[in-house]
Formats: C-alpha cells, sequence, structure tokens
C-alpha cells in the first residue's frame, strides 16, 4: 500500500509513503471533519490511497492573490 499526496491545485506529486502499516494518528487525518475526509482521500482499487493537499508554489500563489481561493484549479 502507498499513500501518495497530490496537489488539489495544479496535480503536481508532493510526496508519498510506502509504509504497509501507518495509523490514521501519525498521518494526522483523525484530525479531519467526514466532510474533509471524503473531499481530500480517496482509496484507489490497487489499495493505494491517494489525498488531495497543497503544494509550496500553489500555497504562496494563494497567499499573494487571495482572490484565488475561489476556483478549484488556477495554474494552467
Amino acid at each position: 500500500m502507498a499513500i501518495q499526496y497530490h496537489c488539489r491545485h495544479c496535480g503536481v506529486q508532493v510526496g508519498s509513503l510506502s509504509d504497509p502499516v501507518i495509523s490514521s494518528h501519525r498521518l494526522g487525518i483523525h484530525t479531519l471533519t467526514e466532510h474533509e475526509r471524503k473531499d481530500m482521500i480517496h482509496y484507489q482499487p490497487n489499495g493505494n490511497i491517494s489525498i488531495k493537499t497543497i503544494c509550496e508554489d500553489c500555497q504562496e500563489s494563494l497567499e499573494r492573490n487571495p482572490d484565488f481561493h475561489q476556483y478549484d484549479y488556477f495554474i494552467h
């Protein structure tokens, strides 16, 4: 099982973990609401987990341009 982190805005892979046994507490998933979990975490048919996050470049863009928060994708 692999856990892959992708930016929700530009799609770049931010990182991945390949630990076969990892707890949701170590990942911080337990702090998310049910709505946040449904939005951010996707279970793949092969057993991998894909988690939406935000990369540093998109975070900087959001800080410089707060109106970008209204868009799901703002980098083309």
